[in-house]
C-alpha cells in the first residue's frame, strides 16, 4: 500500500473520530439540563449561556465542517480549514482551564487539539 493511500485512511479515521467527537459533546451538551451540566462541569454553571452555547456551536460546526467537505467532495478545502478552527477552539480551551487553575483538565485538549492539526495538514496536504 502506498503512503499516500495510508495517509488518506489514517486522515479518514482520525476525521470520523473528530467529528463523533465534538459532535457527540455538542449534542450532548445541547440535550442535558444546563443544572446537570454544571454539576459534572463546573465552569459550565459560572459562565454565560451564551458562552456556553457558543463553545456548543463551535464543537457542532467543527465536528460536521471537519469531515463533510471530504465526505462530499463538495470544497474539500474546508476540511483543512474547519480542522485548525478545532485546533484553535482547543487551544482555547487549554489557555481557559489553565487561567481557571484547572491543567488537570486538559491533556484531551491536547489530544484533539493534535489530531486536529495532523488532518488540516494532511488535507491541505492532499485533499
Amino acid at each position: 500500500m502506498s503512503t499516500s493511500k495510508r495517509l488518506n485512511i489514517g486522515l479518514w479515521v482520525v476525521q470520523g473520530l473528530l467529528a463523533l467527537t465534538f459532535v457527540g459533546t455538542a449534542i450532548w451538551k445541547l440535550v442535558t439540563p444546563m443544572g446537570t451540566l454544571a454539576s459534572m462541569i463546573p465552569w459550565v454553571g459560572q459562565v454565560s449561556p451564551a458562552f456556553f452555547y457558543f463553545t456548543t456551536a463551535a464543537d457542532l460546526a467543527g465536528g460536521l465542517g471537519i469531515v463533510l467537505p471530504t465526505l462530499t467532495r463538495i470544497k474539500p478545502p474546508l476540511a483543512a480549514l474547519a480542522a485548525l478552527g478545532c485546533a484553535a477552539l482547543m487551544a482555547g480551551a487549554i489557555v481557559f482551564h489553565f487561567s481557571r487553575g484547572e491543567a488537570a483538565n486538559t491533556p484531551f485538549n491536547f489530544v484533539l487539539a493534535g489530531l486536529a492539526l495532523f488532518v488540516a495538514w494532511g488535507r491541505k496536504k492532499q485533499p
